[in-house]
């Protein structure tokens, strides 16, 4: 087992990445810009390295001051975490390279996955279902406009590098066409030096579903059931659950399998995603493949009982996964929120700030991971996310019931957030009963502004609650009239005597 390792990334997963470390007695290092010299993850790590200013460019994105760091620290390893680097190969190959180990998949694996369109090949020869669409990028749009009609709208415009939701458009006519096409080439370009596009069927009202998959250096992969991802807000996901709420073994298995197939075509150990879409026949289409450690792990490693991040460093320091298909065992389920520093009256933009309350949630079958504390500045330059807040229950319904009290005990003031939104949101009746697809919250909001404008009645008055209003009006009469009771020993308030004597008279 590696002695040290470097965690190239910030924020709650470095933190997460952290806690691993120290579980498996590896000494962590943080690295750190300007802007996070006072960040939780440094404050918890064994040393940290300064490695820039803090556009993310100079510093986290830096593969030469990274690989510096961890050779100056002596560092045996590197996890790059989600995001970042996470999915660079020629980060992983120079990693490698430095003599270090890259806690993650070969890089010849991340590049065959991180191109959707030869990642699309590879699921073909793997034998997994794909959106019906084209094998090779458009240049033109003339070209978008010839393929898209022989595929048929409405047709989803791609970018082929990258993920989150950055350059993807939803085209439903010949005339949205020509903008969209620039527009998302345009946002490809600048989210991953990439321009390149293609376009596939759109499935109306899928669900996005993964299925979290881990492998070892020998060849031997499993798969660790699937998670729901469909509740999504400018195509990125904002709240995850395992298992589905469809909860089909069936399904679930040839998803899974298709899975294994997939990473075992390109020679893939560490823990990965592979990403499928669903349609109302339960029809699923393999979409991408996340080569990486996800954001939304922790609903995983709820309901499986396994340490996901623990089990990558193992795999990456050469043990051999013992784990079999038959020793995987979905119990209870899970569901996470992701906390944002975020305004979702606008849009979900960004909302940084100081924040200056800061109480986390407690309580059976409650998980917060998090990267910040009271007092600190959210910074504009990274994702704004703030925690990942994570209930189990051993049923569908008592992870809902455990995640409403959780997010109304969750207090943060100083940073706009998305708390709120959240338990409006989970309570609606249709993520209640499960009804979930890509389009959801679009619809949620639609369904807000139908709702007509009053409020509604007040739920009757419990007995107790009765009996105190009912003794609270009678005392202030009575103390008008000079007629009160006082509690001869001055041990109970004359209130709270006389509200328990006319109680308990009324029977109420």
């Amino acid at each position: 087992m590696f002695k040290k390792v470097l965690i190239a990334n910030r924020g709650e997963i470095a933190v997460r990445l952290i806690r691993a470390c120290r579980d498996l007695g590896i000494s962590p290092v943080a690295v750190y810009s300007d802007v996070d010299a006072n960040a939780l993850h440094v404050r918890m790590a064994d040393e940290a390295v300064h490695i820039g200013p803090s556009p993310a460019l100079q510093s986290y994105l830096s593969v030469e001051k990274i690989i510096a760091a961890a050779q100056q620290t002596g560092s045996e390893a590197i996890h790059p975490g989600y995001g970042f680097l996470s999915e660079n190969a020629a980060f992983a190959a120079a990693v490698e390279a430095a003599g270090l180990v890259f806690i993650g998949p070969p890089a010849p694996a991340i590049e065959a996955m991180g191109n959707k369109i030869s990642a699309r090949e590879i699921a073909i020869k793997a034998g997994a279902p794909v959106v019906p669409g084209v094998q090779d990028p458009v240049e033109t749009v003339a070209a978008a406009q010839d393929v898209a009609r022989q595929i048929g709208y409405p047709i989803m415009l791609k970018a082929a590098s990258g993920g989150g939701g950055k350059g993807m458009r939803i085209i439903r006519s010949e005339a949205e066409l020509p903008s969209s096409f620039e527009l998302a080439r345009s946002e490809a370009m600048s989210a991953f030096k990439d321009a390149t596009v293609y376009l596939e069927r759109y499935i109306e009202r899928p669900r996005h579903i993964e299925i979290q998959i881990m492998g070892d250096k020998f060849g031997h992969v499993v798969y660790l059931g699937e998670r729901e991802c469909s509740v999504q807000r400018r195509n990125q996901k904002v709240i995850e659950e395992c298992p589905s709420p469809i909860n089909d073994p069936d399904l679930r298995r040839r998803m899974g399998e298709a899975a294994v197939h997939v990473a075992k075509l390109v020679g893939y150990h560490s823990a990965g995603t592979v990403e499928f879409l669903v349609d109302a026949d339960r029809n699923f289409y393999f979409l991408e493949m996340n080569t990486r450690l996800q954001v939304e792990h922790p609903v995983t490693e709820l309901v499986t009982g396994l340490d996901l991040a623990v089990l990558q460093i193992r795999m990456a320091a050469g043990e051999k996964l013992t784990l079999q298909q038959e020793d995987i065992v979905l119990r209870g389920w899970a569901i996470e929120c992701r906390i944002y520093a975020e305004d979702p009256a606008r849009d979900f933009m960004p909302a940084p700030g100081k924040i200056t309350t800061w109480r986390l949630p407690e309580g059976p079958g409650v998980r917060v991971d998090s990267g910040v504390f009271e007092g600190w500045d959210v910074p504009i330059d990274y994702d704004p996310l703030l925690a990942k807040l994570v209930c189990w229950g051993s049923d569908r319904e008592q992870a809902i019931a455990r995640l409403e009290r959780a997010l109304r005990e969750f207090a943060v003031s100083g940073a706009r957030n998305n708390l709120e939104f959240f338990q409006n949101l989970v309570a609606d009746s249709e993520f209640q009963a499960g009804f979930l697809d890509t389009g959801f919250i679009r619809r949620y909001f639609d369904r807000q502004a139908t709702q007509p404008a009053v409020s509604p009645a007040d739920p009757p008055l419990e007995p107790a609650e009765l009996a105190v209003l009912l003794a609270g009006f009678l005392h202030q009469q009575e103390t008008a009239s000079g007629t009160v009771e006082r509690n001869v020993n001055g041990t109970q308030s004359a209130w709270k005597h006389f509200g328990w004597k006319r109680a308990q008279a009324s029977k109420l």
